[in-house]
């Protein structure tokens, strides 16, 4: 009898196996598929591009911190890449140049877990000169959070006075 309790035991332990194995396989197919209102998801992208358009003239980091992902790469009006770290500091420093930055369009398209966002800010220096960026978001959705991983701006040459 030692003998058929040590296999039901055996059995019980496989069941339970499976059991697990197809719940965490559940879980995740579940996470894979989870929907999100496109709507909010728009307006949420929408305020974020607002807020970091603004934080040029505020030199608020916040929001940066919160939409840059770590691993994100930007491209500035020179050509040369930045990451978020460089970023934060930047935007430290950018009241000294901007009186003004304000977000004057943006446009979102969803391609499933990504959204690109294009838009344009008018901007004001304390030298007077003022100007216009033009830029494209690259949104992407990580463990259900919304967050840039490329940017690419540009300052056209008409915006320069």
């Amino acid at each position: 009898m030692p003998h058929s309790k040590h296999l039901v035991s055996a059995k019980s332990e496989s069941t339970i196996s499976a059991f697990c194995l197809f719940a965490v396989l559940g879980c995740m197919l579940y996470q894979c598929t989870q929907h999100y209102d496109q709507k909010d998801v728009e307006r949420y992208i929408i305020e974020s591009e607002r807020q970091w358009a603004e934080s040029v003239a505020n030199g608020d980091t916040t929001v940066i911190e919160r939409i840059l992902a770590d691993d994100f790469v930007g491209v500035d009006p020179k050509g040369r890449q930045y990451g978020k770290a460089e970023m934060i500091s930047e935007t430290h420093n950018a009241p000294k140049y901007f009186v003004s930055n304000h977000l004057n369009d943006v446009k979102v398209r969803f391609y499933g877990d990504t959204a690109i966002a294009q838009g344009d800010e008018s901007w004001q220096r304390h030298t007077g000169e003022r100007g216009r960026f033009v830029w494209t978001d690259t949104w992407i959705r990580r463990n259900g959070r919304w967050q840039i991983v490329a940017a690419e701006d540009l300052i056209p040459l008409e915006s320069t006075r």
